[in-house]
């Protein structure tokens, strides 16, 4: 493929996502809202998502702008709050007009935030201009700097002056523009234009990947080919309910690396875990081979057949993914609660459905990243018609600037905090992506028959499996054969897999399909100007987030259910896919609940070839261990509390205490001591049902 064709590839991806973007990411969650019925709080939101659409591809740094921003407004609305606890300010400001107050306060902080943050984007042309007319529209003075006095404006000035502040003190690098502070990585690029990975001198650590033409995932040339690792010491920023009760700090090249929610060592080849290691990488490989239209396998996508399958044990792994058919073992679900009927099959082309899952969930180009991606899912849910603001499903409703900024702060802090354990696993395990452990193995040959062609008998050569990963030999290239193509290779390992973007000479109508190909021209489902993210893959930072989001969402919104029983977005024929042409139907995701659409969103990673099941599992762990602990801090300032008590009986107040709150509530946690509450519900004991009765109080 010449590089005028992969800009043409490129250039069509942009037009798609921004056309994706353009509506709302579960399309189903219909909006019928005016932008009267918005509030400032989701109006600014929307500016800072549309922004990170047009910036440089940075997950952590645009955690930490949804959480900043969040932030800020989340204080400006509970300064004037009798109850509500605040984070970065200790005003309390004075009016007889609270709401307008709350609004051009929240205005201005956001508004001040996101200038700072993005005159420097490449998108800032058009960021820039944006954030001024909405001021202008919302009826303020976007020259407006002062910040002495009481008036909301001055105040909000002062807010985002405190946020930026302390922006720059949280040991995130801004000042150097997030740059790295030590990591130099072990391995030179890996060269994914040329056959194999001849150069690479560790196996197990992450290798950059050097490109002639190569541009980050929202678009921008990245300069020299060759990405830098992003944000390999993450782990040291402040948080937002991180504690150090999940921090391991280890020491590597004078430095300290902060490692929080630990999951120990990925699995090693040539060392502990080597058989999980080839594996889950094998089995990448052998998942790429599903990414062909013109498979005839065919599999129901509806929550009647997918989803509903529990947090799986990382070690559970065999039992849990199937490795030669792709998918997990989900159980379904028998009815859609919100019509007590069951959910109708929906019928599709497991070829398309695993390319549609691969660009669905990558969050290229136009796309919010990650942690945005899942704002723009939140933000749909509370535009379905049937949602209400109603928190945790219970109590009055809210009304939507309320909702918004509380739900924000929940989401950001959530957010950041996966950016801060996730990259900070990242950084200190330096994992490698299957586009280099896969090419590895087959230029060791195979690691399955001694006495066949081809053994290695150092054991780091790839496993044969039959009809998948096979040995070219005189007899498979004969004639008629399956290998009838690769005549001349004798001796290499073949995969059949995705074809690669070679195959491929106009994205607007080719497809690559999938066949039999040398495994050290193997290629992830991705663009040839991108191959795989710039940072390691230990752990997968999509299970990160979208684990706790959807944890987050459920403890939220008082349901794991999207609104009406089920979340959609339907993917045009011939339009949705850019990599490549497709789907060949027009098909509809489903999802149930949000840990469905979680779960995913994680498997979407291993189609795509971007991450195998270890990088997965301890993802979703850590992830279901943030999204509660964020909500927990969260809930704590909504009702202007530190914590409700010895919730735990330990005898000690901690942010644990917090946490059994939250697993009570979501009736994870029965036991029968729970001394903060006393028995509120006066039936003679003191349990887990005295937490609930005080929480149903507090709502009230």
């Amino acid at each position: 493929m010449s590089q005028r064709q992969r800009f043409i590839g490129t250039r069509k991806y942009f037009r798609a996502r921004f056309i994706i973007a353009a509506i709302t990411c579960v399309a189903a969650l219909s909006t019928f809202r005016t932008a009267q019925a918005e509030s400032v709080a989701r109006m600014w939101n929307e500016q800072l998502l549309e922004a990170i659409r047009n910036d440089f591809a940075r997950p952590t740094v645009h955690a930490r702008n949804l959480y900043h921003t969040s932030l800020a407004m989340y204080d400006a609305w509970a300064a004037y709050d009798n109850k509500a606890a605040t984070f970065i300010t200790n005003e309390r400001p004075f009016t007889f007009f609270v709401q307008p107050a709350r609004e051009e306060a929240i205005s201005y902080a956001a508004y001040r935030i996101l200038k700072a943050r993005f005159a420097s984007s490449p998108g800032a042309a058009e960021t820039m201009p944006a954030l001024d007319a909405l001021m202008v529209d919302l009826g303020y003075d976007p020259d407006f700097e002062g910040t002495v006095g009481e008036s909301p404006r001055a105040f909000g000035n002062r807010l985002a002056a405190q946020v930026l502040a302390f922006g720059f003190t949280d040991n995130a690098n801004e000042f150097a523009g997030y740059a790295n502070l030590v990591y130099q990585p072990v391995n030179p690029p890996i060269l994914p234009d040329f056959p194999g990975n001849p150069d690479i001198i560790d196996f197990n650590r992450w290798q950059p990947i050097a490109l002639d033409f190569a541009i980050d995932q929202s678009g921008n040339p990245i300069p020299g080919g060759t990405a830098p690792f992003l944000s390999p010491e993450w782990g040291i920023v402040t948080p937002f309910a991180l504690t150090e009760d999940s921090l391991t700090i280890y020491q590597r090249d004078n430095f300290d690396w902060w490692v929080y929610h630990d999951p120990g060592d990925p699995p090693l080849l040539g060392g502990p875990g080597e058989d999980y290691y080839k594996w889950g990488f094998e089995m990448v490989a052998i998942w790429s081979g599903h990414l062909d239209a013109n498979d005839p396998t065919e599999i129901d996508i509806s929550p009647a057949s997918l989803g509903n399958t529990g947090l799986p044990d990382p070690d559970d792994y065999e039992q849990y993914y199937d490795f030669f058919n792709g998918g997990d073992a989900s159980m379904g679900h028998t009815v859609n609660p919100a019509t007590g009927q069951p959910y109708p099959p929906n019928i599709v082309r497991r070829g398309d459905y695993a390319r549609i899952l691969a660009e669905f969930w990558a969050d290229g180009p136009d796309s919010e990243t990650p942690p945005g991606h899942w704002f723009t899912i939140a933000n749909g849910v509370f535009d379905h018609p049937q949602f209400q603001r109603r928190f945790m499903g219970q109590g009055p409703l809210l009304s939507e600037l309320e909702w918004d900024v509380k739900a924000y702060l929940a989401l950001g802090g959530a957010m950041h905090d996966c950016a801060i354990s996730a990259w900070g696993i990242k950084g200190w395990y330096d994992y490698l992506r299957p586009v280099s452990a896969i090419r590895y193995m087959a230029d060791q040959g195979q690691s399955s028959h001694p006495n066949e062609p081809s053994y290695n008998p150092n054991g780091r050569g790839i496993t044969l499996h039959p009809g998948y990963i096979e040995v070219v030999t005189s007899d498979s290239t004969m004639p008629g054969q399956r290998h009838e193509h690769l005549a001349g290779e004798e001796g290499k390992i073949a995969i059949k897999a995705w074809r690669g973007p070679d195959f491929i000479t106009d994205p607007e109508t080719d497809v690559a399909g999938a066949g039999w190909i040398l495994a050290e021209n193997w290629w992830p489902y991705q663009r040839p100007t991108f191959v795989s993210p710039p940072f390691a893959g230990y752990v997968s930072g999509h299970s990160t987030y979208s684990r706790a989001a959807a944890e987050l969402m459920t403890l939220l919104t008082g349901s794991p259910f999207f609104p009406g029983g089920v979340g959609e977005f339907v993917c045009p024929v011939n339009e949705f896919l850019v990599f490549e042409d497709g789907p060949s139907e027009t098909i509809t995701l489903q999802w149930a609940t949000y840990r469905d659409a979680s779960d995913q969103t994680s498997l979407s990673r291993i189609w795509g070839g971007i991450h195998p099941p270890c990088d997965d599992l301890p993802g979703r762990v850590i992830g279901a261990k943030i999204g509660p602990a964020a909500f927990s801090k969260a809930f704590q300032a909504f009702e202007g509390i530190d914590l409700l008590g010895d919730v735990n009986c330990d005898d000690a107040l901690t942010v644990a205490d917090a946490t059994t709150l939250v697993n009570v509530l979501l009736g994870t946690d029965t036991t029968q001591c729970h001394m903060a509450a006393a028995d509120i519900d006066t039936n003679g004991f003191r349990d887990s049902r005295d937490i609930k009765k005080l929480v149903e109080l507090l709502l009230q």
